[in-house]
């Protein structure tokens, strides 16, 4: 299974399709708007990964990959709600202008889905082993669930995984060969918000899952966000230490080593064959190359190239960051 073919409807309830008109319901944040007829929202897309008869929301940044990709999948009918006039395209057949793209979000996804942030959000667990198991959860036989976790609704966990004590897993896919060890939380609420309009009731819905490939061992105690559209994603063969977060969107490759009490901050891209010493912290929207070492306590403020190894605040080539330090000794 590819993380983007997963069903959202496997994890979050959807309320009965609804027209385009009915789902914003505060009509003040609309400026202009072209919906053709009998057009009814089933899901939510992004430039990344497009779902039929949806609604996208797209920042001005994520035009042109939106336009590329519309083009792969000109049979797909999905409605777009837009920030500026100048994003208005011949190519963008249905959409809503409006002046608020955050508080469009968030009254849309509460209006279409009951997910876990809903006050209508529920799920029906059983008892096993003093775990709670949701009833619509897949756990291959082969795998072994400690005391006191939580495993919630659409989860899928593959072969000879090992869940330990006290771990909770939402909204989430493990393939095989998995360990979580104590207290994980795996698939919880990103942080997203609206910094104009900051209160619980504005949080922006996080809606996507965490798909997780074969043979990662996740430490004691980290966190992994689920994805606020799509998915959070790590490739074979990961390895956390404790106490690590990784925040939605953020997609790590293959042989990715963390060391404890790092965190990568939302919607960061790390290549294969990265190591990333502890205390580090990596901030949003970058993006790591392959065969990068980055040094413990560094702080990562911008993109980084292949085979690099870097160090320091803000993160520089290790050659310059001790060269520096040096200098700074000799004063």
């Amino acid at each position: 299974m590819r993380p983007q073919d997963f069903r959202r409807n496997t994890f979050i309830d959807i309320f009965k399709k609804k027209s385009i008109k009915n789902i914003l319901t505060d009509k003040s944040i609309i400026i202009n708007e072209i919906i053709p007829k009998n057009f009814h929202v089933l899901d939510i897309s992004s430039p990344d990964s497009f779902k039929k008869n949806s609604i996208i929301f797209l920042k001005s940044n994520a035009v042109n990959k939106f336009l590329s990709n519309l083009n792969f999948n000109p049979n797909y009918s999905i409605h777009a709600f837009i920030e500026t006039s100048n994003m208005i395209n011949k190519k963008i057949k249905s959409y809503t202008l409006v002046n608020n793209l955050k508080s469009a979000y968030t009254i849309i996804i509460n209006n279409l889905f009951i997910h876990p942030d809903h006050l209508n959000y529920k799920d029906k667990f059983i008892k096993k082993n003093n775990s709670l198991i949701s009833v619509n959860a897949n756990i291959h036989k082969s795998t072994i669930i400690g005391n006191n976790c939580v495993i919630g609704k659409g989860v899928i966990i593959g072969k000879n995984c090992i869940i330990k004590d006290n771990v909770i897993i939402k909204n989430s896919i493990l393939e095989d060969n998995i360990i979580v060890h104590e207290n994980c939380v795996i698939g919880s609420t990103g942080f997203g918000f609206d910094v104009n309009n900051m209160s619980t009731l504005r949080n922006e819905p996080q809606i996507g899952i965490v798909y997780i490939s074969s043979n990662c061992s996740i430490g004691s105690s980290c966190t992994i966000d689920r994805g606020k559209i799509d998915f959070t994603y790590f490739g074979e063969s990961c390895m956390l230490d404790n106490q690590v977060h990784i925040a939605h969107n953020v997609l790590l490759g293959n042989n990715v080593i963390i060391a404890a009490q790092s965190g990568i901050a939302g919607s960061t891209k790390i290549g294969n064959n990265v190591m990333i010493g502890g205390q580090s912290g990596i901030s949003g929207h970058l993006k790591i190359g392959n065969n990068v070492l980055i040094g413990a306590k560094s702080g990562v403020t911008k993109n980084i190239i292949n085979n690099s190894v870097v160090a320091g605040f803000p993160a520089i080539d290790i050659k310059k960051w001790k060269k520096m330090i040096i200098n700074q000794r000799s004063i």
